[in-house]
């Protein structure tokens, strides 16, 4: 392979150029490694909670819930729904699968599919009356469920992921108006173009919600992401090195440094997945045919580095020596405030003038990530026997005749 760095669109491209196999899998390498960043944090900060609740620094919290209802016809029409909608577009892609292929994107957002989900509707609304009818009890009863911390980081990383990738969508277009007001269904439609900062911020405000609902620790919750945020992010910038998906610097034509590799002092990004660049003359039948004309810093590369540095400083080494609770995250903020100003200075992006001066969209955000860091670690030490009393686990079980249960089946 001529280019390490080498950009592939999908799997099966990655396949192919890695291992020589030439395998026709549509799964979009950004997608799957935005998709691991996810399962990755989750991992991760269930790990730490792990940790925090052996320590006794968290634990379970309780919620009331009734069991036995009758099924409803409503639980039936939603199980229908839904299967129909997954089978539709799954036996779809099994029948045509070289249309999917040749655009699963396109492919997924369509009308296309195949009748024959409703097979599998029925089939669903079959299993869902059959189980919800032996759960079914004379006379429904209200339990307690007992639920620890890292029960629920799943869920928290899924709230905090849907809305993330809302909010990344929405700052990306907002930084490339010309796209979006180009061409605003295609932009909003496409499964690249993200912005990280903007998936922080909404993705935030959406994990507190959750925080609050479920009467979890906010602190405590803070420092375990502030252990899987930096690892996911690694993760996705991945994503970006291999489908070159335009995250990358600025013209680099210099001479690369003994010390260090070609393919990781600059690239051409070729066969990158947003065809920018002049046409290759030798494509050899690939869907992506296009390379820069110059070569550039591989940026991705650089933050994916920079990043995993960062998880290793917050988890096997800060997150067992600060004590305060809240501060582990006020660190990593303002590391990763750091690591974004650094890396802006050799990036491309979109430009705004602001009192006078040039800076990127990242730029703002870093800056006030720095001040918000800052803040928090002053706060934490100043305010650390407060904020430890209103961190500590109270436990606070629901004042009703009801059992305590750890699952309900």
């Amino acid at each position: 392979m001529n280019h390490v760095l080498l950009s592939v669109a999908t799997i099966g491209d990655a396949l192919r150029e890695l291992l020589g196999w030439n395998v026709t899998l549509p799964i979009q390498t950004y997608g799957f490694f935005v998709a691991m960043a996810f399962l990755t944090g989750a991992y991760i900060m269930n790990v730490v909670y792990r940790r925090m609740e052996a320590k006794g620094l968290v634990g379970p919290v309780y919620k009331v819930m009734e069991i036995g209802q009758k099924v409803t016809f409503v639980d039936l029409a939603a199980s229908f729904l839904v299967a129909f909608v997954i089978g539709y577009k799954l036996i779809g892609i099994v029948v045509d699968y070289k249309d999917f292929a040749a655009d699963a994107q396109n492919y997924l957002i369509s009308t296309r599919g195949s009748w024959l989900g409703l097979l599998i509707a029925f089939v669903s609304v079959y299993l869902t009356y059959r189980d919800r009818k032996k759960k079914e009890l004379p006379s429904p009863k209200k339990v307690i469920l007992r639920q620890w911390p890292h029960q629920l980081a799943a869920n928290l990383l899924i709230v905090t992921g849907i809305f993330g990738l809302f909010g990344a969508k929405i700052f990306h277009n907002f930084e490339n108006w010309d796209r979006f007001v180009a061409d605003p269904i295609g932009e909003l439609t496409s499964f690249s173009g993200l912005t990280f900062f903007g998936g922080l911020i909404v993705g935030g405000f959406a994990g507190a919600w959750y925080l609050r609902k479920n009467k979890l620790s906010s602190f405590h919750t803070l420092d375990c992401a502030a252990c899987g945020i930096p690892f996911g992010y690694a993760m996705g910038r991945i994503g970006c090195q291999l489908s070159g998906d335009g995250c990358w610097g600025i013209e680099n034509t210099s001479e690369c440094p003994a010390f260090l590799p070609e393919w990781a002092w600059k690239s051409t990004f070729p066969h990158n997945v947003i065809n920018a660049g002049a046409p290759m003359s030798d494509c050899g039948g690939a869907t992506h045919c296009h390379e820069l004309a110059t070569s550039v810093y591989p940026t991705s590369l650089y933050e994916t580095i920079m990043m995993l540095i960062i998880f290793s400083l917050c988890f096997f080494w800060l997150n067992k020596k600060v004590k305060f609770p809240g501060m582990l995250f006020g660190i990593y903020l303002t590391l990763q405030g750091v690591e974004r100003l650094l890396i802006e200075s050799i990036r491309v992006n979109n430009k705004f003038h602001v009192f006078g001066m040039e800076v990127t969209q990242a730029q703002m955000i870093a800056t006030g990530l720095i001040i918000a860091g800052g803040t928090i670690i002053f706060l934490t030490w100043k305010y650390k026997d407060r904020i430890a009393e209103m961190a500590k686990y109270k436990e606070d079980i629901p004042n009703i005749k009801a059992d305590i249960v750890d699952r309900i089946d």
